[in-house]
């Protein structure tokens, strides 16, 4: 196995994630983007992410393999203590259990941030068999101990197709019993 190591993206980055994600948006339905951002437009991303959440790239041998960040879940203030993340694998890099090993680090620095709810947007589809996407990152979220929270049908249209979102949720904290 691999000699795993992480670090914190920085806008020097860039380059590195926009090859990781550009397979997704080119090829999938796991992002409703259209169209590849530029690096630019990654660096721009990085800088804003990183002023307030974690931005980690996962190393392979010294390799990066891999990229997952926290944003805002909504902009009102009372949200400040949910967050939405996004996690995105090199496609050589699928399958080794980097994503879990990813997902945990990405955890840890949240919950030592103070956050209380973990939030993933899901693309999804109810056709047995599409071209654009699977269900493997619902089955990922649930073995990492996500819970379905909702499902948006029919909301997002790529490759002249319709795709739903499920909204799912992991709560890092205890909250206290509601009467």
């Amino acid at each position: 196995m691999a000699t795993l190591t992480f670090k914190n993206a920085a806008a020097s980055d860039a380059e590195v994630i926009q090859s990781i994600y550009a397979p997704y948006v080119e090829h999938t339905a796991i992002t409703f983007e259209y169209d590849v951002p530029s690096v630019e437009e990654f660096r721009k991303r990085i800088t804003d992410t990183v002023q307030h959440y974690p931005y980690i790239l996962l190393l392979a041998d010294d390799v990066v393999c891999g990229y997952a960040y926290a944003h805002r879940f909504h902009e009102r203030k009372a949200f400040d203590p949910s967050v939405e993340i996004s996690i995105y694998l090199d496609q050589n890099c699928r399958s080794k259990g980097y994503g879990s090993a990813l997902y945990r680090k990405l955890e840890e620095r949240l919950r030592a941030q103070g956050v209380a709810s973990v939030y993933a947007v899901v693309a999804a589809t109810k056709r047995s068999k599409d071209p654009y996407v699977t269900d493997a990152s619902i089955q990922f979220h649930t073995r990492m101990g996500f819970e379905i929270a909702g499902r948006l049908s029919n909301c997002a249209n790529k490759f002249n197709l319709w795709y739903d979102i499920v909204y799912m949720e992991k709560h890092l904290i205890d909250f206290p019993k509601q009467n």
